[in-house]
């Protein structure tokens, strides 16, 4: 049987495998049965849309978010992908993807296929053509497990369980039938696809030799018809990508796109005798479009070579034998063996040895971590000196990189606040421009007898001086700047939304434990009881916490480590729940644990030892008593220690513009006030429950402004939420910490908090700084326009200069410097 879809299909002796060669198909073909095969809560489509501007992305958001249960749209010009979230409760996959093809038929995309590279179909196309392979046969078939892997064209299908080639291709037949496939396209997208840009480039540099040609064959005589064809040359090509862009968005969206404004111009510079004047409009126009495609592609291009550090290959050891294999291929379990200097291909766990790793692409660490067995590792990140064996625990496409990627993509292409309210502004300012023009062209003359050349020259000129090109770009190109950079220092803002109100922060809030703390216990104080040694003391109560699990027993056990000090073998260890352990070593009982241990046992604490033990308690110290029955031992005092750069990072964010420091804990509050002395904080609450965390969060917003709450997204989810902010740390070793807050510091360290605050704040400037220069310029120019007769040509460069400026301005964010 031939299919439209599968070019062919192969099938291995007994049966155990199926290689399904796949070309490029139309990706809003998918069939209804491969949409039930996506996430109840989110649809992914991929979409080829002309790249050269939003019309697309706004006829399409516009149109989705319209849709009852559509919660979010994002789209991303760069990788084509359409990600809806919507509600399951309300609408059914199926009617998402109606919802998807309609939106895409209103924007009149001309998607002719999903893939550009040769013939294979795009990584989203074969990722979700797999998961419909792998939930069918799971389901169809009796089979012990199922994997597809796509790569070079090839859907491969491997099967684990007794089945006959017959019912195999009956289940491929069942899924890809030949009458519900999509058809094939062998057209290409031409015009819109990725050789746009190209063509734009080629297409301005033949309007400005066109244009130089007509101007210098004016000067030597050259015949009329053969200047007007020049200059016609030059109006097509460099008015061709504006025309169709403004008629669409006009037709579609009935939206005055600031395109048919230049084109409107440059017509009617003709048609006053001044072929040559609008040939240079459009010229400059064309441009300055390239230009600014150009500079906001390699801010995008930025994040995405990121991925291009990931190994292509990995070496992987089977058994006994060692081979090399494309990252796309690896597994979760393989073993990858990482030589030193190499990087790593995929996420996953050091199973053998210990080395050194650069990590600062993925965390901005400046300085390499020590890695040992049970670490976990990023693909990208550089291995220092040590030979390692990993084991694979992500998929490559699943890594925290490409996540990092993904979700950069994603930040880039929503709107923040001053964009939206811009967005809306430019409509009415369009149309303004557009009427003011009809205004200055027909009252003079209808009603003061003007004359029309100069009437009509005067109204082209002021159609181009007042458009609102620089106005548009100004924030866009300093957002994308911002979020770029933020990425490449380990610093991941989820969108434009969240890097404004980044900016406005007034206060903001940490949690205690694993944020300010490292939330691990160590011993802080060393009291022994008389006529016991600190020696004597350590190792006696180290040797019976070795077999112990509890964290602070653990510490104990760790200084005595440090020490070098000889530890005894514990016998009959018993852990009592909240209160201590007992072991017996070297032949006698020895107990540790708290006050209530030794209450419960009878045994009173002396007033020398209680009065140690209140001093400790007063300084946030944990509080752990030794005892052999008829001798006391001594006490340990132990605290969650702050980080080592804690203090310094609060005085930075002081720094930065941050009016109040506060910590929120649910510890007690003698421990809470120690460590906010040593962090240098500047209001502390403790013994919260979540809730109260809330309520706290409520109140600093009212007394102080807006406020940011800085956790590690997990035991403190509600207060993220609930703050104007929500930044959380560890995203490189953390889902949960990826998927909760607004901003994500990919260290599991405050470092970079710092850089957020000021690369976010250095971002509003930046934006402000256009808008005022953008306005600034056209106020100029129009005045200049009526009170010095400006010519339209220089109204044209100082036009599009202006709106190159603007995005050169908002680039300068790519290099900020870490605070």
């Amino acid at each position: 049987m031939k299919f439209r879809w599968l070019q062919g299909i192969a099938f291995s002796e007994p049966g155990s495998c199926i290689t399904a060669c796949v070309p490029i198909v139309n990706p809003r073909s998918l069939t209804e049965e491969q949409a039930m095969t996506m996430k109840s809560t989110s649809l992914e489509q991929p979409i080829s849309i002309p790249p050269v501007s939003q019309r697309c992305t706004t006829i399409l958001e516009d149109t989705l978010e319209g849709y009852a249960g559509i919660r979010d749209v994002h789209f991303s010009t760069e990788d084509g992908h359409l990600r809806i979230t919507y509600d399951p409760r309300i609408l059914s996959p199926e009617r998402a993807l109606h919802l998807v093809r309609q939106a895409g038929q209103k924007a009149g995309l001309r998607v002719a296929q999903c893939g550009v590279k040769g013939e294979q179909a795009c990584a989203l196309c074969a990722a979700q053509m797999g998961e419909s392979v792998h939930n069918h046969f799971s389901r169809l078939m009796t089979a012990s497990s199922t994997q597809t892997l796509f790569r070079e064209g090839e859907l491969i299908i491997s099967l684990n369980g007794a089945t006959a080639p017959g019912s195999n291709q009956a289940v491929v037949e069942s899924l890809f039938p030949s009458e519900s496939s999509p058809e094939i396209s062998s057209r290409p997208t031409f015009l819109f696809s990725f050789s746009r840009r190209r063509l734009e480039i080629l297409f301005t540099l033949i309007t400005a030799l066109a244009t130089l040609a007509a101007y210098l064959g004016g000067l030597y005589g050259i015949s009329p018809a053969f200047q007007n064809g020049l200059f016609l040359t030059a109006y097509l090509l460099g008015g061709v990508f504006g025309l169709i862009d403004g008629i669409n968005a006009l037709r579609e969206e009935h939206k005055l796109d600031v395109n048919l404004l230049m084109i409107f111009a440059a017509v009617g510079a003709a048609i006053i005798g001044q072929p040559l004047e609008g040939a240079i409009l459009l010229f400059l126009f064309s441009l300055s479009n390239t230009l600014q495609t150009y500079a906001l592609e390699r801010n995008r291009q930025a994040i995405k070579k990121l991925l291009d550090l990931r190994p292509p290959t990995a070496t992987v050891r089977h058994g006994s034998r060692i081979m090399t294999l494309p990252v796309e291929k690896l597994v979760i379990g393989d073993i990858v063996l990482v030589k030193p200097g190499e990087r790593f291909p995929v996420d996953g766990e050091i199973v053998r040895g210990n080395s050194e790793v650069n990590q600062a692409n993925i965390t901005g660490e400046s300085v390499p971590v020590f890695k040992k067995s049970g670490d976990a590792v990023f693909a990208s990140t550089v291995n220092g000196n040590g030979a390692l064996e990993v084991r694979v625990t992500r998929l490559a496409q699943d890594t925290t990189l490409a996540r990092i990627v993904q979700m950069v993509e994603q930040a880039q292409n929503s709107k923040a606040r001053t964009q939206t309210a811009l967005d809306a502004f430019e409509q009415i300012y369009a149309w303004f421009v557009l009427g003011g023009a009809v205004f200055l062209t027909l009252i003079p003359i209808l009603l003061f007898n003007q004359p029309f050349y100069p009437t009509f020259y005067r109204a082209m000129t002021w159609l181009v001086v007042a458009s609102p090109c620089a106005l548009v770009i100004s924030t866009p190109a300093s957002i994308l700047s911002a979020i770029a950079n933020g990425a490449r220092n380990g610093i991941l803002f989820k969108g434009g939304i969240h890097l404004e109100k980044t900016a406005d922060l007034k206060v903001i809030a940490f949690d205690k434990t694993g944020t300010l703390t490292t939330g691990i216990p160590v011993v802080q104080s060393i009291i022994p009881a008389e006529g016991v040694t600190e020696e004597e003391l350590l190792r006696l109560v180290a040797s019976a916490e070795s077999r112990s699990e509890h964290p602070l027993g653990n510490a104990i056990l760790e200084i005595a480590r440090q020490r070098n000090l000889p530890l005894s073998t514990a016998s009959e260890f018993r852990a009592i729940p909240g209160q201590g352990i007992e072991a017996y070593v070297e032949g006698r009982a020895i107990w540790v644990g708290n006050e209530r241990l030794f209450h419960e046992r009878g045994v009173p604490v002396p007033p020398e030892l209680k009065q140690h033990l209140n001093t400790l308690k007063e300084k946030g110290q944990t509080v752990m008593l030794a005892f052999t029955p008829g001798k006391w031992l001594g006490i340990f005092g132990l605290a969650d220690s702050i980080r080592p750069n804690a203090r310094e990072i609060v005085q930075s964010l002081k720094k930065v513009g941050m009016q109040k420091v506060v910590m929120l804990t649910g510890d007690n509050e003698a421990v809470a006030h120690a460590i906010a002395a040593q962090a240098g904080v500047d209001e502390v609450h403790a013994g919260l429950l979540p809730q109260d965390k809330v309520a706290v969060l409520e109140t600093l917003r009212h007394r102080y402004g807006q406020i940011a709450m800085v956790g590690d997204g997990v035991n403190d989810a509600p207060a993220l939420a609930a703050a104007d902010v929500g930044i959380a740390m560890g995203g490189a070793g953390s889902d949960v910490a990826l998927e909760t807050a607004d901003v994500v510091l990919m260290a599991d360290d405050l470092t970079n908090l710092p850089h957020a605050i000021f690369l976010a704040r250095r971002s509003r400037q930046i934006i402000w700084q256009n808008l005022t220069f953008a306005l600034a310029v056209i106020v100029l120019l129009v005045v200049s326009a009526f009170g010095l007769n400006l010519p339209l040509p220089l109204g044209v460069v100082g036009h599009e200069g202006s709106t190159v400026l603007v995005v050169l301005n908002g680039l300068r964010l790519l290099a900020l410097k870490k605070v």
